[in-house]
């Protein structure tokens, strides 16, 4: 396919000379060749060119660069042409090229990639963001431009954070707009959304092909419109959907980054284009505000002074890639010559064997250090004025990114960023912090959509073709109240009938339909076939008793359920008294009867222990004092306790169990009086477990999910189960039971069961509700209709309606009293355990109080004792305990006359001394006497 190309395209080049062989030049050679293809006139081209050339200036100028060696550019005129364009770089391969900037547009790249490979030139594209040509197909291609992956991965997160699930792709059908539209697909996937219709343009359309196709996309459902297309026809669209009433309210336009390219490029933009353009939401390449991006915008008016004939040119984001593509090259060709890499060219081979014709192939040469070159490319890392220049491993920028501008009067509006390191932020991606990607962080700016109003588009409408959404309705049999067909009028009413139109109703917009009645009329349709012909197509939706189950939810989507309905299951029952002579022992079951009892003991206990110094009625012998404690504790159930209490402490603990006493007491009067005064329904089968355990028959509803639910759940045998149709069927099937060809028992939804049970108080629920499900209806997949159907639902829960709609078809059971359960509810501990808890911590905070004021006490008194008497450990317990069984009044006189002794011997003891003192005195004075006496004789 390649010589093909070849063949095609040097037929345009005749009597250009073989190079003869091998050149080879010097390592550091004086200049360097450089070819460069793009448009020049374009609005790519126009920018790129003035920049291109800048970068040749500066880089040439600075000798630190390539080391003196001058880098040459030669651009080329590609004139809007693919097929100049793949010309004009033929004729580099022929000029000693060690690289190609460009080609402009993806349809070349492809083209020349093939040749590049063969050549081993490097292509460095700073325009084409067609993400294919990152593929190993293509090596020597070379993107220094942000990959339309990205610009995918941006639009699908603003679709995805804005809850729109459908888009339209309205693009032009080349290599840019095929491949960037397949990656928004595959950007949309991931986040389960999706392009609902495809909608290509022809390479360079007319307002007749614009208005066509625009025509088609009307009709469509989804109002999300996704254009990818070229600057120079894009603004065109706009016209021709402004004409058409498609720019208005409702509609949603995000437009990729050619239409920033074309706003920076000729900015201001005439009125007239701006206005076809309102509310348009696009995407531009990110770079972040340095100094160096802020000194080459200074300059650009500079650059561009010449130009001005053809009128002024801004900077757009591809003249700033364009600027660094040149910076990337000279750094990667200045590293490819320290490396030790030298410019020579060799004859390839293949095209030498073509000399014989006319198109001089063989002119074309391999660049022999074009692999060491590649290498370099890729290994840079720089910062230009497009930021950090660096390539990942996958051969793109690093730091992909986006502003998201929305178009406004007479100008732009930045709303945001999208970076693939933190997702859609109201400010510019920071890439020292870490990311937080949660989507409560996420966030944009407000928008004003077309039709200048910032209140979020519901993204999609009802085609405008006339046709009727096609609801598919079961023609019931059985328990017609839920649903009901009426042949003659081709009428359908019914609960269900009544909750769809009654939800529709709260729809802020109309929907049109038709019910399609589905069923033979004889028996009970199947729910999952009806479900099916959604997923066929056959119907745009369901409606009626459908049970949301599993395999069904496969099949489409189910709005909020509006009634809830599980399995359950009824059999007959009769009526009785609960005549059981043990009968009283029932209000309470056997964990509550122990731990009552248990408590009974402990708060006599407790008492006694706080009242025995105190109280005359809590002491006496040990035999007494245990029957005491037994009487005191069980007489409070009656409030008939003999015993006072003295204490503070046992007063307390006293008033928090009378309390406990009585709501038990109240409690259980109420269980026993509705035990053996209230009719109770028994039943032989109690429930699913005893149901299964036998080898009854069991009966179901026929087209009921039931069947397979017992089958392929709970693994009963077929032949135990029979079909019934009707509400009497269920009746007599049952009233006969298992002897006489019935069924011992039904298993069918609550909702149906409520309803057969309305009238007849002779059968009954047993046991619990075994499954949870609910009723819902049905849409094709990802419909809007069942979000906005599922809210509407929970709108008229809120306000009663869904209630009322219940009561209006559904009329309360008669027989509800007696049809709930056939077990007692016995009461648990459980519902009692906060007073339990309350007691134990009034007994034990007593308790501890007690003993406390008990140590002190014993302390006070009994200390000194102790300690005289030097006594063990066990003789200071036995002491202890001792003064504790002692009457308080005792331990109180005792210490009263031990302190009197003590008085007394200190009194005692006080008399002696002074009488001895008074001795003393005298003796003295006596003494003194008789010697004055001796010594006057």
């Amino acid at each position: 396919m390649n010589i093909v190309w070849l063949l095609v395209l040097m037929v345009f080049y005749n009597g250009v000379a073989s190079n003869g062989g091998s050149t080879n030049v010097s390592s550091r050679p004086e200049f360097v060749n450089v070819g460069a293809v793009f448009s020049f006139n374009s609005i790519v081209g126009k920018v790129a060119k003035v920049a291109i050339e800048a970068a040749i200036e500066d880089v040439n100028s600075d000798p630190a660069v390539l080391g003196g060696t001058k880098m040459i550019v030669q651009m080329q005129d590609s004139n809007y042409s693919g097929f100049l364009g793949i010309v004009e770089a033929l004729r580099f391969m022929e000029k000693d090229t060690v690289a190609i900037i460009g080609p402009q547009n993806a349809v070349t790249a492809h083209v020349i990639s093939h040749i590049a490979n063969e050549l081993q030139v490097p292509l460095l594209s700073f325009s084409v963001t067609d993400p294919t040509l990152s593929s190993l197909q293509f090596p020597f291609f070379v993107r220094t431009t942000q990959n339309d992956l990205h610009q995918m991965a941006a639009v699908a997160a603003m679709i995805d954070h804005y809850g729109w699930k459908e888009v339209i792709a309205l693009y032009v059908d080349d290599d840019y707009g095929r491949n960037g539209i397949a990656a928004l697909g595959d950007m949309l996937a991931e986040r389960r959304c999706k392009i609902s219709y495809k909608a290509p343009l022809v390479l360079d359309p007319n307002q007749s092909n614009i208005t066509d196709l625009l025509v088609k996309v009307a009709l469509t459902e989804s109002r999300i419109i996704v254009l990818h297309a070229y600057a120079g026809w894009g603004p065109q669209v706009f016209t021709v959907a402004k004409y058409l009433g498609m720019m208005g309210t409702g509609y949603v336009w995000i437009a990729t980054h050619w239409l920033t390219t074309q706003i920076d490029t000729n900015s201001p933009l005439p009125s007239s284009m701006m206005d076809d353009m309102q509310g348009v939401l696009t995407l531009r390449m990110y770079t972040p505000e340095t100094e160096l991006k802020r000194k080459f915008v200074s300059r650009w008016s500079n650059l561009t002074s010449g130009q001005t004939s053809k009128g002024k040119i801004g900077l757009n984001a591809y003249g700033l890639y364009a600027y660094d593509t040149v910076w990337l090259l000279a750094h990667a060709i200045n590293a490819f010559f320290d490396q030790g890499g030298n410019i020579s060219f060799s004859n390839d081979s293949r095209l030498t064997q073509l000399r014989r014709g006319d198109l001089n192939l063989d002119a074309m040469s391999i660049f022999n250090g074009g692999n060491l070159l590649l290498r370099n490319i890729l290994q840079v890392n720089m910062t230009g004025i497009t930021g950090p220049v660096k390539f990942t491993p996958d051969r793109n920028l690093i730091h992909p990114a986006f502003e998201i501008i929305n178009v406004i009067g007479t100008g732009i509006r930045k709303i945001g960023y999208w970076s693939n390191y933190s997702g859609l932020s109201v400010v510019p991606p920071e890439y020292t912090k870490p990311p937080n990607r949660s989507s409560s962080n996420e966030s944009l700016y407000g928008v004003i959509w077309p039709g200048q109003t910032t209140q979020k588009p519901r993204g999609w409408v009802f085609p405008n073709n006339g046709r009727h959404l096609k609801i598919g309705v079961p023609k019931r049999v059985s328990f017609r109240e839920f649903v009901s067909y009426a042949e003659g009028n081709d009428m359908f009413t019914g609960y269900c009938i009544d909750v769809f139109t009654a939800a529709l109703n709260m729809l802020p917009y109309a929907v049109p339909y038709k019910f399609i009645p589905f069923g033979d009329g004889v028996k009970n349709p199947t729910s999952t076939e009806l479900v099916h012909k959604i997923q066929t197509g056959e119907f745009d939706g369901a409606i009626g008793d459908i049970a949301i189950i599993t395999n069904r939810t496969r099949m489409a989507d189910f709005t909020q359920p509006f009634i809830e309905s599980g399995l359950v299951v009824v059999a007959p029952v009769r009526t009785t008294l609960n005549s059981n002579p043990w009968a009283f022992l029932r209000p309470f079951n056997p964990m509550m009867w122990g731990v009552t009892a248990a408590f009974f003991l402990i708060v006599g206990t407790v008492v006694w222990i706080l009242e025995h110094r105190l109280n005359d009625d809590f002491r006496g012998p040990p035999k007494k004092q245990i029957v005491t404690i037994l009487w005191f504790s069980f007489s409070t159930w009656f409030f008939a306790h003999r015993e006072n209490t003295v204490s503070t402490l046992g007063r307390l603990v006293l008033i928090i169990w009378l309390f406990v006493v009585l709501i038990i007491n109240s409690s259980y009067t109420a269980s026993l009086t509705s035990i053996l005064t209230v009719q109770r329904l028994s039943s032989t089968i109690k429930g699913l477990d005893t149901l299964l355990a036998s080898n009854d028959p069991i009966g179901y509803q026929q087209g009921s999910f039931a069947r397979g639910y017992l089958t392929g759940e709970l693994n009963v045998d077929e032949s135990r189960l029979v079909p019934l149709i009707m509400p009497d069927d269920y009746a007599k099937a049952l009233k006969d039971g298992p002897q006489r060809g019935g069924v011992a028992a039904v298993i069918d939804e609550r909702a149906y069961i409520e309803l057969f049970l309305s009238s007849r108080c002779d059968f009954s629920i047993v046991g619990q509700e075994f499954t949870k499900t609910g009723w819902g209806f049905a849409f094709a997949r990802d419909s809007p209709l069942s979000v906005d159907m599922s809210t509407a639902i929970l709108k008229l829960s809120e306000n009663g309606d869904l209630q009322r709609i219940h009561d209006k078809w559904l009329i309360s059971s008669s027989c509800a009293s007696q049809g709930a359960k056939l077990q007692v509810d016995r009461l648990q501990l459980k519902s009692f355990w906060g007073l339990f808890v309350l007691c134990g911590s009034a007994c034990f905070l007593a308790l501890i109080i007690y003993f406390i004021n008990m140590l002190r006490q014993f302390s006070k008194h009994y200390t000194e004792e102790v300690i005289s008497a030097g006594s063990s450990t066990s003789a200071r317990l036995q002491t202890f305990i001792s003064f504790v069984d002692e009457k308080e009044e005792e331990v109180k006189s005792r210490s009263k006359r031990r302190q009197m002794e003590r008085m007394s011997n200190r009194s005692a003891s006080e008399d002696e001394s002074m009488y001895n003192s008074k001795r003393r005195h005298v003796d003295q004075s006596s003494s003194r006497m008789s010697l004055d006496n001796g010594n006057n004789a």
